[in-house]
């Protein structure tokens, strides 16, 4: 069995070697090192585009159909849930209630009398 054993100058100048010259074997002047690390440069550019487009392959830019809304001002006592009942004529009244509560970007299901709460209209 034999051994192989490298002292630590010529390791390092193995390694870089690789990196100093070009396939002639001879040394990189500062040009060439230039062009190497722009050409190293511009395809990890390409490849990080790519996985970019990538990225959002699934992703769909349609838009939903409009809706419409009316804006109802809250009476004393009208909570979201007596509104949204109102307006569901027998259809799910907690989806409503959620859809309300988005559309308006509430916080939570309080609401004031006198404050304007936008209902949206199914057809």
């Amino acid at each position: 069995m034999s051994t192989i054993s490298l002292n630590a100058t010529s390791a390092k100048a193995l390694i870089n070697q690789g990196f100093a010259t070009n396939s002639s074997g001879a040394p990189l002047n500062r040009r060439g090192r230039l062009a190497r690390t722009l050409l190293v440069l511009s395809l990890a550019v390409v490849l990080a585009s790519v996985f970019g487009l990538r990225a959002g392959a699934g992703t769909t830019d349609s838009v939903g159909a409009p809706t419409s809304f009316i804006e109802i001002t809250v009476a004393p006592g009208d909570t979201l849930w007596s509104l949204a009942s109102r307006m569901t004529e027998g259809g799910d009244v907690r989806a409503m209630v959620d859809e309300i509560a988005s559309v308006n970007a509430l916080a939570s299901v309080d609401l004031q009398a006198g404050q304007k709460v936008r209902i949206p209209l199914h057809p």
